[in-house]
């Protein structure tokens, strides 16, 4: 088979993209969607076929996904998860190991997209809360679930599209669930200890850079729920004294202030813990179950419905009715319907009981308030707004029905009740129905990017199946082997993971099935091999973001650029690749039939 232009066009597209990917810092959703334009402006493809990635099942199943997750974080079922599965490691390894272990044995039995999904806000509250860059976690989160994928026949939508092509075109039985695992297993373990050996190094850092973050230190005064679950547990226990980026300075308990604050201190219902910390610290502060803000003289209406309310960041003008005044005697729950959580001067905190101290212009707050307050206080002159920051109180008491909604979609798409595209549809309308999150998180959840780079990227598939170019490339690359079948094991294990690495997964797997067949059936020789290294290097694509779905999802959360999935991905291939490779030949016997 020859090619044309449009053949020629496509292939010329494909490097063109890649290598602007490359060498430069443009987003991947803008030279994914140039390249469509170029595809559907120039005839290679028709307008349906260069849009059809936008009415594909798999992307909506990702976007509705993203609002399960919202759902999940908003609820504080993040932080069930958080508290009692990752804990607090004292270091990059021991925090990557802690990852590793639940997303792998979750990916073995669960579609990837749902479990990375859900673990992109808890791996990023978490490592915040930790002190490490979520770039130093967030490839390795994708990684996981790829190797966890490929130790079952449903750990990956890639093993059924294999398996499902090879029942069709030999006629002979399903695979076994746990097949792939013979292979799958010692390259998920020599892919583990790779990533703990050299990620923590390779990895980049890319927390946000704040000059001036350190500059301001807010003094922020909360309370120990009655009745909650903190209570009767020793600071430590509570996980209030290795906390980083804020400590707790004092305790106020019945008009005693206890300072400095021991380790073993039981705590009580009604203390009032005084922290001092910068503003991100302080929102992560207030998403642990059993911190309530200091509510004395607060309104019932301020108390309830925490769900709706914000944290906003503001500066007292020097025109503030309130200048002067303690806090206390401002009424300032009452007068501007907001609850002060916080207070800074000049950058440093102040001393003393939050409720007294008295306010002078130019003092930064941090306010707990609804959304309507940002809005009033456009048109008033008593604060300057600063910061809305981009968190809702979590809704703990619907933490364990986000998780059961989540337990319903999984079973419901594993036993197939329903397909993953209705059960993620359905749950991300139960998420909402609930109130596990609220409409404003859930389209805040929708990552516009993330989308629009799956979605035309398809464009690219497309074009390279539909002008020949992935058939010569794929026959072209099997002849090199000149008939000899360890040879042509391997050039079929690099040829699916070069195409892999160019289109999609589950393309390459269905481009690369019929043609590996062919040739086995010409020579005599064991399929079944051969589809295992069809399904080894379709689902350990680790080179590029474009090559799995997962890494696309970890690019933007991570602050990733193209040459980071290079410099960590190549190596990864090649070594998974290398155990794969020398499993099978080692495992099977190629030419038995």
């Amino acid at each position: 088979m020859t090619m044309d232009w449009a053949g020629w066009f496509s292939l010329a597209l494909v490097f063109a993209s890649l290598a602007t990917l490359i060498f430069t810092r443009l987003q991947p959703h803008l030279v994914m969607m140039a390249a469509l334009t170029l595809l559907s402006a120039s005839g290679v493809l028709t307008a349906e076929e260069a849009l059809s990635g936008f009415g594909n099942s798999g992307l909506i199943t990702v976007a509705a996904m993203f609002v399960v997750a919202a759902g999940i974080h908003g609820s504080g079922g993040i932080d069930l998860l958080v508290k009692h599965l990752l804990g607090r490691p004292g270091s990059v390894r021991a925090a990557m190991l802690r990852v590793f272990t639940p997303v792998m044995a979750l990916s073995g039995y669960l579609n990837n997209t749902p479990v990375v999904a859900t673990m992109i806000p808890a791996i990023n509250a978490w490592a915040k809360r930790i002190d490490i860059a979520p770039s130093k976690l967030m490839i390795p989160l994708s990684y996981a679930a790829i190797l966890g994928g490929t130790l079952t026949l449903i750990g990956s939508s890639t093993n059924l599209v294999v398996n499902g092509q090879y029942q069709a075109l030999t006629g002979r039985e399903s695979f076994s669930l746990f097949s792939i695992a013979a292979v799958g297993l010692p390259a998920a373990l020599a892919g583990t200890l790779f990533m703990l050996l050299f990620f923590p190094r390779w990895l980049p850092d890319r927390r946000e850079k704040k000059p001036f973050g350190n500059l301001r230190e807010f003094t922020l005064e909360v309370a120990v729920a009655h009745g909650g679950p903190l209570v009767g547990q020793t600071v430590e226990e509570a996980g209030l004294r290795g906390l980083r980026r804020v400590y707790l300075a004092e305790i106020e308990r019945n008009g005693d202030a206890i300072t400095p604050v021991r380790s073993e201190e039981v705590l009580r219902g009604g203390d009032r813990l005084v922290f001092a910390g910068d503003t991100q610290a302080i929102s992560d502060l207030l998403r642990m179950r059993g911190i309530v803000p200091s509510e004395e003289d607060a309104s019932e209406t301020l108390a309830t419905e925490r769900g709706e309310r914000r944290l906003v960041e503001v500066v007292v003008s020097p025109r503030c009715d309130a200048i002067g005044s303690s806090i206390r005697d401002a009424q300032f729950r009452s007068r501007y319907g907001a609850v002060v959580l916080a207070v800074a001067r000049n950058g440093e905190r102040v001393a003393g009981n939050l409720s007294s101290i008295r306010l002078q212009g130019g003092d930064t707050l941090l306010l707990e308030t609804r959304p309507a307050f940002v809005s009033r206080q456009r048109f008033n002159r008593d604060f300057l707004l600063v910061n809305e920051l981009e968190e809702e109180s979590p809704r703990h008491e619907k933490g364990y029905i986000a998780w059961g909604i989540m337990i319903a979609i999984v079973l419901a798409a594993a036993s197939g009740l329903t397909s993953m595209l209705n059960a993620a549809l359905l749950g991300a309308g139960a998420m909402l129905a609930s109130g596990c999150c609220s409409v404003n998180q859930a389209q805040k959840s929708l990552d516009l990017t993330v989308i629009l780079t799956i979605a035309a990227s398809f464009a690219l598939g497309v074009a390279l199946q539909k002008t020949g170019v992935a058939t010569v490339l794929a026959e072209g690359a099997i002849s090199l082997s000149g008939g000899r079948p360890w040879l042509m094991l391997v050039v079929v294990y690099l040829c699916v993971s070069l195409l892999t690495e160019m289109v999609t997964n589950n393309a390459a797997a269905i481009i690369m099935v019929p043609i590996v067949l062919q040739i086995t059936g010409n020579a005599g020789l064991n399929p079944e091999p051969f589809m295992f290294a069809v399904m080894m290097a379709a689902s350990a694509s680790f080179a590029t973001p474009l090559g799995y779905q997962t890494n696309l999802m970890v690019y933007g959360p991570g602050g990733y650029r193209f040459s980071d999935y290079l410099r960590v991905g190549i190596p990864m291939n090649l070594l998974v690749g290398l155990v794969s490779i020398a499993v099978l030949l080692s495992g099977w016997d190629l030419t038995a039939t």
